[in-house]
């Protein structure tokens, strides 16, 4: 069976130039290259390029996907929207790591699960375009993407049990659809999201309107000139990102007191209890599930009993002329006809002249073996 391997590169803030395109070209000739982005899949061979170098110099996105289990998501943000000390903080292990290049900061996270790993069905594509807002999100201030990076770390085993976790951000209960597509593609434990979650202060949808108009209002003078100054001739694309992330820094509510911080064990401890109480229930639906449908069945097969009982010389009539085809398909219907008279007679207390007439029925065609071997099989042997 063939190897699959997905390589996909995104340019976010600025497009690549055309000397950029042949730079990368020369990499691949099979790769599909446009001046935002760079796609390749391979079955056999590799890939000739370093995708940090390729993040260093080009790119502010990239997704590695393989079908023996590694998977790898690379963030790049200039340090001016994204501190590399905030950064930091979060990741702190071999499952997320993080490094600067000139006036950006790289995030670069991974899972590797070669164990039991059936990944032999894989598409790539469109995988990132599902996560890639996540960035934007970060650079506007909300650090869920990397809080998860940390627990993806504590899930590998990156982090030593007695570690306290970083600042948690408030909202980790309603992950959004990108965060929900980070979290799924690095394979995160959502047990142990859910005890993270626990220490999350709620987050409303947006930013409320009033408050933020309330920090608009009172930022200096000075402040708003350069805001509008740089809104009209830098054509920074960061700039939303900016003023959202500095009005969030000024409202932030996630940063726990040295008390409220729990270690990377006690997570992992409480993930494990909530799986537990998970399984449990999903358990207890399933016999609540099976005991519905078998009652559902029970009274059905009920119904049926009560229709054929209206008249079971007709059903015996049926069964003579389906033997009489001597066709093996009428054979089983005629067969489970009779196990339907066979369920009548011990439901009404009248198996005696079930048994009496099969008899019959079986004397009747005794040279027809393939009859009696379906006969024998459906228990109907007396």
């Amino acid at each position: 069976m063939s190897e699959y391997q997905y390589y996909e590169f995104t340019a976010v803030d600025r497009p690549l130039t055309g000397r950029e395109r042949a730079e990368l070209r020369s990499l691949s000739t099979r790769a599909d290259i446009t001046a935002t982005s760079f796609v390749n899949t391979y079955e056999w061979g590799d890939f000739k390029g370093d995708p940090r170098k390729l993040m260093e110099r080009y790119f502010d996105a990239h997704l590695y996907l393989a079908n023996w289990g590694t998977r790898q998501l690379m963030l790049r943000l200039p340090k001016h929207v994204l501190d590399p000390a905030t950064v930091a903080r979060y990741c702190q292990g071999d499952s997320a790591a993080m490094w600067t290049a000139g006036t950006h900061v790289i995030i670069d996270l991974h899972d590797e699960d070669e164990d039991g790993v059936d990944e032999w069905e894989l598409d790539g594509h469109g995988l990132l375009t599902s996560i890639i807002p996540v960035r934007a999100s970060l650079a506007a201030g909300d650090l869920r993407l990397l809080y998860l990076a940390w627990l993806r770390c504590v899930q590998s085993e990156d982090i030593a049990d007695d570690k306290p976790e970083p600042p948690v951000p408030a909202g980790l209960d309603t992950l959004n659809a990108p965060l929900t597509a980070a979290a799924e593609f690095l394979r995160i434990d959502p047990d142990l999201i859910a005890a993270a979650a626990a220490g999350s202060t709620p987050t409303a949808s947006g930013e409320p309107t009033a408050q933020l108009r309330t920090w608009v209002v009172g930022l200096p003078a000075r402040d708003k000139d350069a805001i509008l100054t740089d809104l009209i001739t830098s054509g920074d694309s960061q700039l939303r990102n900016r003023l959202l992330r500095r009005y969030r820094d000024a409202h932030r509510t996630d940063t726990p007191t040295p008390a409220a911080a729990r270690t990377a064990g006690e997570l992992l401890a409480t993930a494990a209890e909530l799986r537990a109480q998970r399984e449990r229930r999903d358990a207890e639906q399933r016999e609540r599930d099976r005991i519905r449908r078998e009652r559902s069945a029970a009274a059905a097969r009920q119904r049926h009993l009560d229709t054929l009982a209206v008249d079971q010389p007709t059903a015996w009539q049926r069964v003579n002329e389906l033997i009489a085809t001597k066709k093996p398909r009428e054979y089983d219907t005629a067969v489970q006809l009779l196990v339907d008279l066979r369920d009548l007679g011990e439901r009404d207390g009248d198996s005696s002249s079930f048994r009496h007439r099969l008899a019959e029925l079986r004397a009747a065609h005794a040279r027809k073996p393939s009859l009696l071997e379906r006969l024998n099989l459906a228990g109907l042997d007396t």
